[in-house]
């Protein structure tokens, strides 16, 4: 019997043997690729026919995981543009081909077109229209995303923009390969000055590669930035992610507006964006916890930035909240926006009971007639789910009203055809 695959996430099924001899695929370790096999390629596809992939079960989202494939075309490397075509031969679309990933083909056009130079660039263009000319951000701040990946048609990429910095976290082998030819792209659309780029966190047992932090000519590792006229230091040696956690802006200006003169607790406040965005707007008193020490410190940096009083606190919500509720302690607004709790679908019966957990224990800590923002950040927890745990979270004897549901700002769009990409979700809450 096989030696199983330790660091393969549970449920996942073994490469079959032959793909193994073809594509370098271990069954006893997840070895990374070599390194010549993340060299840069072209945004113009290669000359010549391109490999083809047979799709045994089409379907409209970009992921086409292997248990839908057919026959593949032994030319067809890492990385590689590849022809995706139905078992009749008819062409089905074009994409980035990683053998190693169970999202063996991350699709990028449908039918007959065939991604080039200019259809990247076209892209790109958009997605930087879409922030620029629709959004209107730049009005507002010099801190967004450019690129979220599926739902800009970029399967596996990225990008936020800090300042003049590009920070982009990249999640395909494919786009990995081309991340220097589209930064380039993007650069010059934006006339950004410097590129940072970072693997995401996971790319040795989802897409079988690893690589370090890049960082272009004379890029500093931070950044101050300023949203809504809050400004914040983005750290990215120590920031999670791209750096900052640009998606909560209008939840953050949400939650400020009702701010003055009420207090505010914000719990899992990472540098402070809910805490800080609140105490310029006039609350009366602001206390934010976190445990991420390296946060907490970044975001006492921030309050200094912006000439504010915030008490921080480093401390495990769970116990503070214990204690504020033995103190009897309550808020007229209270924000709960922990870290990612269900990273897979295994984590999903532990991650829910996280969920009711931290929900139970911030409920009660809303004066009677105050507000709050519950938050999840985690794709895998369906919006009906969430609603149904905050609901069984509730204290009895005090009505839960609410209000809103919200997700991501806009320039964190959701493509139909991927549905993962309304991650975040938000309820805005009353408590009589």
């Amino acid at each position: 019997m096989p030696t199983p695959d330790h660091r393969r996430p549970a449920g996942r099924k073994p490469v079959h043997a032959a793909v193994r001899e073809a594509y370098g695929v271990s069954s006893h370790e997840r070895l990374p690729l070599s390194p010549e096999r993340l060299a840069d390629q072209s945004l113009d596809p290669p000359e010549g026919e391109l490999p083809t992939i047979e799709v045994k079960a089409p379907t409209w989202h970009p992921h086409l995981f292997r248990k839908r494939l057919g026959a593949w075309d032994k030319r067809a490397s890492h990385g590689d543009l590849v022809r995706v075509a139905s078992r009749d031969g008819e062409t089905f679309g074009y994409g980035l081909f990683n053998p190693r990933s169970e999202i063996t083909v991350r699709l990028l056009t449908r039918g007959e077109e065939i991604p080039d130079a200019a259809w990247w660039r076209e892209r790109l263009a958009s997605a930087v229209s879409l922030r620029r000319d629709l959004l209107k951000l730049d009005g507002v701040t010099d801190a967004c995303r450019l690129v979220h990946a599926e739902a800009d048609g970029l399967s596996g990429f990225i990008v936020d923009r800090f300042g003049d910095v590009l920070s982009a976290e990249i999640f395909g082998l494919g786009m990995w390969q081309r991340r220097n030819a589209l930064l380039d792209v993007l650069r010059e659309l934006t006339g950004a000055a410097h590129t940072i780029v970072r693997p995401g966190p996971r790319t040795l047992d989802q897409e079988g590669f690893e690589a370090g932090v890049e960082l272009s000519p004379g890029c500093s590792d931070k950044v101050v930035i300023n949203e809504h006229g809050v400004r914040f230091n983005v750290d990215f040696s120590t920031g999670h992610k791209t750096g900052f956690f640009c998606d909560q802006r209008d939840n953050r200006r949400l939650v400020a507006s009702f701010a003055a003169g009420r207090s505010l607790l914000d719990l899992c406040c990472y540098t402070g964006g809910f805490a800080l965005s609140s105490k310029v707007a006039g609350a009366s008193e602001v206390t934010a916890v976190d445990l991420d020490e390296q946060a907490i410190e970044l975001a006492k940096r921030n309050a200094k930035l912006n000439r504010t009083d915030v008490r921080f606190s480093h401390s495990d919500v769970f116990s503070y909240m214990r204690d504020l509720q033995r103190n009897e302690r309550r808020f007229g607004l209270v924000v709960l926006d922990p870290p990612k709790l269900i990273a897979t679908r295994d984590d999903f019966d532990d991650g829910r009971k996280r969920y009711f957990d931290l929900n139970r224990l911030a409920l009660p800590l809303v004066e009677p007639g105050g507000l709050m923002l519950t938050c999840s950040c985690s794709g895998l927890m369906p919006l009906e789910e969430f609603q149904k745990t905050i609901s069984a979270a509730s204290p009895a004897g005090r009505r839960v009203q609410i209000l809103e549901t919200r997700g991501a700002a806009p320039d964190h769009p959701v493509g139909t055809d991927c549905p993962e990409t309304a991650y975040l979700k938000a309820l805005w809450l009353r408590v009589e």
